[in-house]
């Protein structure tokens, strides 16, 4: 076993975090492990005959293709999108960056002045067939030792924040999240400097809105977005230096989002940069942006070997699931979508101290006793999933204008947070309903969460649950539903189950939706290096 001090670290955290014990059926837990296990076995079939072309893509760049034309368009949009016109994408992108690497003498400039002439001249990529066939052996051997470079960078970095958080030490926990989101990166630094000082301990650069649709991955520094930043790898170079500069006493976590059509290329450039969490989950793409099920789930795979590599932390989203389905009433479906993606993590070689299951604080505050139906759920999937660093999001759907009332659901959403021994606290901002929140709002919300954390800190090592009250009764009842639904999921299989709206009361069929024509079927020859030894990297991991 590994004696890595981020890993040592990060386990040990996780086991001293205090909660209230809670008596639920421990079989019924062993039985539906199975069968999300049994779920994903089945999507993974289809998984594992096809490839993708962000996965090509995200190989590519992994084996240093980077960089954009005049025009913007990335090197390895141009080199995927000509292997895909000439019909030979299906052996995969690596075969041919090494053919074209000896070509020209592993000159990376001759290579992008060659892609650069195909894209502007549009002709289409040609190789001598039978030269390459009859080495075909030989460009394997050599883009595996390209990839090892690029391999070798991200393991460096992993190693770096190893040595930072052995400087400064993790925060206690829970960790303080917030989000900058101002569309120009610049600013986003301003104010995740302010946020830092204020007391965050994980910042979140929220996405501008609609960027998981391109099916690229911008350049550069970007100034103008919309809801949010677009993520490039030089706006998380910038990111990660800011935050390095100002830890003073505990090692501050970047974040930002590998979803959408380019998950493995953000997983990619986000392990080179060495971002910490990532938001990591296909059925928010499938759901909230109609990306086709196949398409998506093909390139999660595929980016979580990344991020395990590099010791990243999955954010999933099942919060989501809650703003279009009732939390009362369809709040067990967050608790099947847990297990389904744990399992989809465990296919990727994923410990469990890397698994960051989101849920939230959304049923409706006029029921009764809804406090303690939210600390029930909380409770619960905390007790479910006891080595994971849980994500827990802060009510959206019910809050108003009124900013009081606001401030108090938040303040409720902290109690149960410290109380249910939450890890990952993304702090509810008393305006978000009215504008994007001032450095001022952020200020007040970030004193009070801090305010509950110390003052409650132990609390959920004081007190015994009631056996068979309310929130024994409400955990019982989720978890029971639970497993019914994962029982139909595994009849009908998961695209199934998705195409009739099983989760977050959206329907998707997994034929139609966005991305579907960049997805393939590996032929004979198809190799990936990347993947061959991320695998052997990374499969020992497996039961942490």
């Amino acid at each position: 076993m590994p004696k890595v001090s981020k890993e040592n670290k990060l386990i040990k955290i996780i086991k001293e975090n205090k909660y209230p014990s809670l008596d639920f059926d421990k079989s019924l837990l062993k039985e539906s492990i199975k069968l999300a296990n049994l779920i994903v076995d089945d999507v993974f079939e289809v998984i594992k005959k096809r490839s993708t072309v962000s996965i090509e893509r995200a190989t590519l760049r992994i084996m240093g293709l980077n960089g954009a034309n005049k025009e913007g368009v990335p090197y390895v949009n141009i080199f995927v999108d000509k292997l895909k016109q000439a019909n030979l994408i299906e052996y995969g992108a690596s075969y041919f960056y090494a053919y074209f690497y000896s070509k020209f003498n592993s000159d990376l400039n001759k290579i992008k002045e060659f892609l650069d002439e195909l894209y502007f001249t549009d002709k289409p990529i040609e190789i001598n067939k039978d030269e390459f066939f009859n080495n075909i052996e030989k460009y394997k051997e050599i883009s595996k030792s390209i990839a090892l470079n690029g391999i070798e960078l991200m393991e460096n970095q992993r190693k770096k924040r190893e040595e930072l958080i052995d400087k400064y030490n993790y925060p206690k926990l829970p960790w303080i999240y917030v989000i900058v989101a101002t569309g120009n990166i610049f600013e986003d630094a301003i104010q995740a400097i302010s946020a830092v000082k204020q007391g965050a301990d994980c910042i979140a650069v929220i996405r501008s809105s609609a960027q998981s649709l391109i099916d690229y991955v911008p350049e550069g520094y970007t100034t103008e977005g919309y809801g949010g930043t677009f993520a490039t790898q030089a706006n998380f170079k910038l990111m990660r230096q800011t935050l390095d500069n100002h830890m003073t006493d505990r090692y501050l976590m970047l974040v930002n989002y590998s979803s959408g059509l380019c998950m493995p290329e953000i997983a990619a450039i986000a392990a080179i940069e060495r971002l910490d969490m990532l938001l990591n989950d296909s059925m928010y793409g499938i759901l909230f942006r109609d990306i086709n099920p196949i398409r998506t789930f093909i390139d999660q795979y595929f980016s979580r070997l990344i991020i395990n590599l590099s010791d990243i932390i999955i954010n999933t989203g099942e919060d989501n699931y809650l703003t279009t389905a009732d939390a009362f009433e369809k709040g067990y479906t967050v608790i099947t979508s847990h297990f389904i993606n744990y399992a989809f993590a465990k296919k990727c070689y994923l410990p469990d101290y890397l698994i960051g299951l989101g849920h939230a604080y959304e049923i409706r505050p006029e029921i009764t006793n809804s406090f303690l139906f939210e600390f029930s759920q909380a409770l619960l999937i905390r007790h479910l999933f006891p080595k994971c660093p849980l994500k827990y999001m802060p009510p959206t759907r019910w809050v108003t204008g009124n900013i009081f009332h606001t401030h108090v659901i938040d303040n409720m959403f902290n109690l149960v947070s410290v109380a249910t021994g939450q890890h990952i606290h993304l702090v509810g901002i008393l305006t978000e309903a009215i504008h994007t929140p001032l450095l001022q709002d952020r200020y007040l919300s970030i004193k009070s969460t801090k305010y509950i954390f110390n003052a409650a800190k132990d609390l959920g090592f004081e007190f015994i649950i009631r056996n068979k009250g309310i929130i024994e009764k409400r955990a019982d009842y989720l978890l029971k539903k639970a497993y019914e639904l994962l029982e139909y999921v595994y009849n009908k299989g998961l695209f199934e189950a998705i195409e009739e709206g099983v989760f977050a009361d959206t329907k998707r069929p997994k034929d139609k939706g966005k991305g579907l024509e960049g997805v393939f079927i590996k032929n004979s020859y198809y190799y990936n290096p990347v993947e061959e030894i991320i695998i052997s990297k990374v499969q020992h991991k497996v039961n942490y």
